[in-house]
């Protein structure tokens, strides 16, 4: 569900422009309100879940984002709709941390790799099957589908959860450290929103420096209050294991990588190949099916290997994979795409369950909710950083490349440099005809390229970092409780 979420809204951007009438501007907080909120709220709600019950804040989650789905789904303006996008961020955030967290105190160390491994397959699944599940339902009923479809979902969720779900948290909870909450959350927020703005304010904008300036200082904020308090909320002790700290910056770089992939790629097929939105779609299942295949066997890997190497290899490889997608040109086919499909789902298969299951092997199991939010909150926060920077890069050299092959057309050719680094060349053809579209798709695709690469870069920096830490195969530490912890209620 949050995953899907991410990405199957993507889909239906042009319906739900054309039907409530959205502005450019507005269409992309339909987006982005959902990535801003859950990546501001995530550490938070892991800490909460360690103190409260993570079971209770599970369903507590699935019902406002169930809620906030049908809201969106019932919404007759973009107001509305990128303020209950917003209430769903909410409950993803909720939900998000804590699943993991239970399934961590759910299975013995013997057979976590073995559950992660099936949990992050069904999120990587949900990540990449958004655009296919999005063209078909658009394809059956209308833009609001998107939204229904988690309905059903979401009660089935609470339901089972209740059922047989059973209720863990932190034996010896500190207090809550509301300051540093506070100031956690409007960090993520300022950064988030700097990052997701760079595509209509540019890098040097006063807003985008503002904000991410802002962000920056009450991050620094945040660490002084967490070195200083005597219960922190989050203990920075924890990033001192080296293994945890290089799962977090992997994660990030993962998903900085396979978002700006997702989205570079679902619009060079669709518009410059010209495809359908569920053709587009379905081509992704060749990278979900290596990734799935992979994720379900990756316990038995790191068994025989040791997570750190299985992470190792996957982010090489994801990295090889965002590097052949980035050396693709306006003329190739699927078939010339066909190899880094394979190879994208066949690497992260591998290292997205390694991650987890490395960095939450570094944590004792009393603070999973706290660890699950951290890596969670790694993962959001790559994938708003490949949404907003990487695609900011992209967008900045196809105008760049546009407009300096535009020049000599007049200011109505130049004033499409924005369309066309959205891959937009159908506009393109109708405002200047088919002679043009060629030079569109060539700038479009520069920008592409360059976006990629950079990805592939991170990708492969990470894979080089996580080889430097050798084999970790040890299993979650548990802290010694300060106290007895309370009996369980029946």
């Amino acid at each position: 569900m949050l995953l899907l979420d991410v990405t199957i809204v993507n889909v239906a951007l042009p319906s739900i422009q054309s039907e409530l009438g959205v502005t450019a501007a507005n269409l992309q907080w339909v987006v982005n309100a959902y990535v801003v909120v859950l990546a501001a709220l995530i550490l938070v709600a892991g800490t909460i879940g360690d103190r409260a019950g993570r079971r209770r804040m599970l369903v507590l989650g699935l019902v406002i984002f169930t809620a906030a789905s049908t809201a969106c789904a019932l919404a007759t303006d973009d107001p509305q709709l990128v303020a209950f996008r917003a209430v769903q961020g909410i409950g993803a955030a909720l939900m998000a941390p804590l699943a993991l967290a239970i399934l961590i105190d759910a299975y013995p160390p013997e057979r976590r790799a073995w559950a992660i491994g099936i949990w992050a397959a069904v999120a990587g699944i949900g990540f990449g099957a958004g655009p296919i599940v999005g063209g078909a339902l658009i394809a059956a009923f209308d833009w609001s589908a998107i939204f229904w479809v988690n309905v059903p979902m979401g009660v089935i969720g609470v339901v089972l959860t209740l059922a047989y779900v059973r209720e863990s948290r932190d034996p010896t909870p500190r207090p809550l450290d509301l300051p540093g909450a506070v100031l956690a959350a409007a960090a993520l927020f300022c950064i988030t929103f700097g990052l997701v703005q760079t595509e209509s304010h540019g890098w040097t904008s006063a807003q985008t420096l503002g904000f991410l300036a802002a962000g920056f200082v009450l991050l620094a904020g945040f660490v002084v209050r967490e070195r200083t308090t005597r219960e922190p909320m989050l203990p920075l002790a924890i990033f001192r294991r080296r293994p945890f700290t290089l799962a977090t910056l992997t994660y990030v770089a993962l998903y900085a990588g396979l978002a700006t992939a997702l989205f570079y790629v679902s619009l060079f097929f669709q518009d410059v190949k010209g495809w359908s939105a569920l053709q587009t779609g379905v081509s992704w299942l060749t990278m979900n099916v290596p990734f799935l295949v992979a994720s379900l066997f990756a316990g038995r890997v790191q068994q025989r290997f040791g997570a750190i190497r299985v992470v190792a290899v996957g982010a090489t490889l994801g990295g090889l994979a965002l590097a052949g997608f980035g050396l693709l040109s306006a003329g190739s086919g699927f078939l010339a795409a066909l190899p880094s499909f394979l190879a994208l789902g066949l690497g992260f298969g591998l290292a997205v369950p390694a991650v987890s299951a490395m960095g939450m092997a570094a944590i004792e199991a009393e603070r999973a909710g706290l660890g699950s939010g951290v890596l969670n909150t790694a993962r959001q926060f790559g994938a708003a950083l490949g949404v907003a920077a990487l695609v900011s890069i992209g967008a900045t050299i196809a105008r760049d490349d546009w407009t300096s092959h535009a020049e000599s057309l007049g200011s109505r050719a130049t004033g499409l440099a924005p369309l066309v680094a959205g891959g937009e060349t159908a506009t393109v053809q109708k405002e200047l005809g088919a002679a043009q579209v060629p030079a569109a798709a060539d700038a479009f695709v520069a920008g592409m390229r360059v976006a990629l690469l950079v990805a592939a870069a991170l990708s492969l920096a990470a894979g080089a970092l996580i080889a430097t830490a050798g084999s970790y195969r040890g299993s979650p530490r548990r802290a010694p409780p300060a106290r007895p912890p309370a009996p369980r209620r029946p």
